[in-house]
């Protein structure tokens, strides 16, 4: 599972925060540099104006930090909390024109981040008393992946693959230019290390014999209805972890984890969020 520590460490981070100040910033923040002098100081705060799961604080920091090392910064709730509409999540102290600088910047991280984490703990708690894990997918923003799958974590689901290089996951097309998934799976197991683990997409019960025969790590049940999904758990009988995936909702999400499968992978919780409403505030009695 992805950390903050992961998140403070890794170079892509501090690369995609380094493009987004330098997006934004350009050749200075004229507007605020013509109204305010390099000299003043301002206290501000982030304001959840709604309710959810913050996730994102530590980036956010680091974001401000990056342009200034002087900034000071007191976190007021901690990562992964559930918080109420008008919490104060953070006080920010330091240079006036850093802060206002900062602040777009800043915000479209933290909002995108606890949008993710906000959603996906809304799938999580519809699971309540079951033992069946929210899953991310790939489907995540550009250059955000890191980022996206670490609010999926801070909102209580779980990571899937990083990317295509960690796990072998064979689809509906390596099937077919393979010409089954026998021969899908006989082929890379001659050619990846042992500890890969190894995914198979299926669309029927058929397919699910042939996956189970074959002994890989994971069975995809890709866009089945409920009831063939059942079928498919109870073909399976716990030999093999089981993931659904496809056509997944708040409203149906429960419905799917009740056919017994241990893992339910969500696209839209990295791909359809939105972000949750949070401002920078400026304090006028610090």
């Amino acid at each position: 599972m992805i950390t903050s520590g992961d998140i403070l460490k890794s170079k892509s981070v501090d690369k995609l925060i380094t493009l987004a100040l330098n997006e934004d910033i350009g050749s200075g923040d004229i507007t605020t540099n013509a109204l305010i002098t390099e000299n003043e100081n301002a206290t501000a705060f982030l304001l959840a104006k709604e309710g959810g799961i913050v996730a994102g604080l530590d980036v956010c920091k680091k974001i401000f930090l990056k342009l200034d090392r002087k900034i000071k910064w007191i976190n007021l709730v901690e990562e992964g909390c559930l918080v109420k509409p008008m919490t104060k999540l953070a006080i920010i102290d330091g240079s006036y024109r850093t802060i206002l600088t900062c602040e777009r910047t800043a915000l479209n991280f933290l909002q995108r981040m606890s949008g993710v984490a906000t959603l996906t703990n809304q799938f999580v708690k519809k699971l309540s008393g079951l033992n069946t894990k929210i899953l991310d997918t790939r489907k995540t923003l550009p250059g955000f992946r890191l980022l996206d799958k670490y609010a999926v974590a801070m909102g209580g689901g779980s990571n899937h693959r990083m990317g295509l290089y960690d796990m072998v996951m064979i689809k509906d097309n390596h099937i077919r230019i393979s010409g089954g998934i026998t021969q899908a799976v006989k082929h890379i197991r001659k050619l990846i290390k042992k500890n890969i683990k190894v995914e198979v997409e299926t669309t029927n019960l058929d397919e699910v014999a042939e996956a189970l025969s074959l002994k890989v790590n994971v069975i995809m049940l890709d866009n089945m209805s409920i009831l063939i999904m059942k079928k498919a758990v109870k073909i399976i009988n716990g030999k093999i972890k089981t993931e659904a995936s496809g056509g997944v909702n708040l409203d149906n999400v429960r419905k799917i984890a009740l056919s017994g499968v241990d893992y339910i992978s969500i696209g839209a919780i990295t791909h359809s969020i939105k972000g949750l409403d949070i401002s920078l505030e400026i304090d006028n009695n610090p």
